[in-house]
């Protein structure tokens, strides 16, 4: 299963994390006595030169000093959700969410949800499809915007074989985050039960929410090519082109238009376009945290390791 948005995006795996860790930790600076800056100190050198051992023992330490300090629990589960150990990790998040104030508590709640959601990609590994579903649903629900529970809670779903409650679950999450992977989803199961109209109108309602987002007005426009709405196909990519006139994927889904209306040339003209653009039928994606390209939506950046940070261009 494939498992794949919210601004607020500040998570990374790994050594990724060490500037929002550092943030935290600096933060509480001026309150921390001698020994505790000094453990800091060696904690992050230690987590610098990857001895990751080495730094858990500091985070312990000051943690023994300090039972809240921030800065040792986010060190914690960082080093815990590097090395992949998500319950670990889970439980230092619950005592870091104990410990911030309430200007804090959106990023570390996307973090909750993070955790719960590999906690959850781990079940389905497993084939416990009941177990993923309670770790989606505690994922979604810390965080409404993490994209990534909201498909992975619907995949769930259909691996029980409920396929009405999937499809339920994508709805509700749409009517927030009119996300092109999410209305994906929608638009597979609604051809499948036969409901073009309702593949339209999905979009439509979308576009509405979201009117700068150039990949949900590429999407409706397939939708239209694909029900033979040759016509309605046309004017979207076209409005479309005049917004995004370098975009490969509108040249070639234009081919298409033409090709099927019977216009060779011009079809051999935008396919041609198309090609010179490169990976003409993806809509590109880029990381709003390390703006690492994609060629197509994932749930984590594979260059800086985000969850829940690549956003089609043109958004």
């Amino acid at each position: 299963m494939t498992l794949p948005v919210s601004v607020r995006s500040l998570l990374s795996l790994g050594l990724t994390l060490k500037g929002f860790f550092q943030a935290g930790a600096g933060r509480r600076a001026e309150a921390d006595d001698s020994p505790t800056l000094e453990l800091l100190q060696h904690a992050q050198e230690a987590r610098r030169l990857g001895r990751n051992d080495e730094a858990a023992t500091h985070f312990r330490q000051i943690l023994q000093r300090r039972r809240d300090h921030l800065g040792a629990l986010r060190g914690l589960r960082d080093l815990a959700a590097q090395a992949g150990r998500w319950r670990e990790a889970l439980d230092t998040q619950q005592r870091v969410l104990g410990a911030v104030g309430s200007t804090e508590r959106s990023p570390e709640t996307e973090w909750l949800a993070a955790i719960y959601y590999e906690l959850g990609r781990a079940e389905v590994a497993r084939s416990n499809a009941a177990g993923a579903l309670a770790h989606f649903k505690s994922a979604a629900r810390a965080d409404r915007f993490f994209l990534p529970a909201a498909l992975a809670l619907g995949d769930a779903y259909e691996l029980t074989g409920d396929h009405r409650e999937a499809v339920r679950t994508w709805e509700r999450a749409a009517e927030s985050l009119p996300a092109l992977p999410l209305l994906a989803r929608l638009e597979r199961a609604y051809r499948q039960e036969g409901r073009p109209s309702r593949m339209i109108a999905l979009y439509r309602a979308a576009i509405d929410r979201a009117p700068d987002d150039l990949a949900l007005a590429v999407a409706l426009g397939r939708v239209f090519l694909e029900l033979e709405m040759l016509d309605e196909a046309a004017d979207q990519f076209e409005k479309v082109e005049v917004r995004a006139p370098g975009s490969a994927v509108v040249h070639a889904l234009l081919g298409a238009v033409f090709e099927r209306r019977g216009e060779t040339r011009e079809a051999f003209e935008e396919y041609r376009r198309a090609l010179q653009l490169g990976h003409a039928f993806d809509w590109p994606y880029r990381c709003e945290a390390c703006g690492a390209s994609a060629p197509m939506w994932q749930d984590r950046c594979a260059q800086c390791h985000r969850w829940n940070a690549l956003r089609p261009l043109g958004a």
